[in-house]
């Protein structure tokens, strides 16, 4: 007898992931008020016997896990477009490794989709973990338009919390590109707005974990590079939305680096917060 095909496929690429922190993942998926998904992890780090006995783990006890992993270390454009091929699901749940999806994630991004079928994909407001115990909100822009003027200065369409619809990737030939990574999520979205519209459901549906084994933090230099030149095509391609992105003062928002000797990360200073060694939140400061 066939399989039923998911509605949902939840798509989580992992590299020697925290086992604590991989556990936490998975079963914030599992318990998930909306059932109707299969959850494809995908190693990327096939050495990594410790990670990959969890992952088998859980999939004893939940078929709706498929494990699977790369050969050897492919990086995670492939690994994620490899993520993309593999799924059957209508819809695309994205979601990092170390990261929490709230109980009703799901079923709060599927409904939405449902019931707006303009609406290529939908994300949220993320809550960002510290390791020292801090949580700031990020809130993003809600509506299409607002989105797409934030867009022209940085990506504020969460990554980890957003759903896309397989279809919209499928007929516009939309996938992960290697070339801007580690910003790939940033581009993805980019080449979006071109072809559907974008949602973010005001609330924080995923915990995002803030700390200096992320890639955006390890790799912050390349990251701002890339995130750079993705915010420079963007602006020559959309100039009317730059125009409005500096009328409406969205770009007044202030982003400064110090860094000693050059090189070694000592203080951020974004969206009105300072940050200790490019990530640990200190202050928060008003701009006049």
């Amino acid at each position: 007898m066939p399989t039923k095909t998911p509605r949902v496929s939840v798509l989580t690429p992992i590299y020697n992931t925290n086992p604590v922190h991989l556990r936490e993942c998975i079963e914030s998926i599992l318990n998930q008020t909306y059932t109707d998904f299969e959850f494809l992890i995908l190693n990327d780090s096939p050495d990594n016997k410790e990670i990959e006995k969890i992952v088998l783990e859980y999939a004893s006890r939940d078929k709706r896990i498929k494990y699977s992993k790369n050969d050897k270390n492919m990086g995670i454009s492939i690994s994620r477009n490899k993520l993309l091929q593999m799924a059957r699901g209508e819809y695309l749940a994205i979601f990092d490794h170390d990261d929490i999806s709230i109980p009703t994630r799901l079923e709060q991004e599927v409904n939405y989709l449902d019931e707006h079928p303009y609406i290529g994909a939908v994300s949220s407001w993320v809550q960002e973990m510290f390791d020292d115990g801090t949580i700031l909100m990020l809130k993003h822009p809600e509506k299409d338009m607002d989105i797409r003027i934030w867009l022209m200065r940085n990506n504020y369409f969460a990554h980890t919390a957003c759903m896309l619809r397989k279809s919209v990737l499928d007929e516009n030939n939309i996938h992960y590109q290697g070339y801007y990574s580690p910003a790939e999520d940033y581009k993805l979205v980019s080449d979006l707005i071109e072809v559907t519209e974008l949602y973010n459901i005001q609330e924080a549906l995923v915990k995002y974990r803030c700390s200096p084994e992320n890639t955006s933090n390890k790799q912050s230099e390349k990251m701002c590079y890339v995130a750079d030149c993705i915010t420079t095509e963007l602006r020559n391609k959309y100039p009317e939305y730059w125009k409005l992105c500096i009328k409406t003062g969205v770009y007044q928002e202030t982003t400064f680096r110090l860094r000693l000797f050059g090189k070694i990360p000592l203080i951020k200073i974004k969206n009105n917060w300072v940050y200790l060694f490019e990530f640990i939140p200190v202050l928060k400061i008003r701009w006049n």
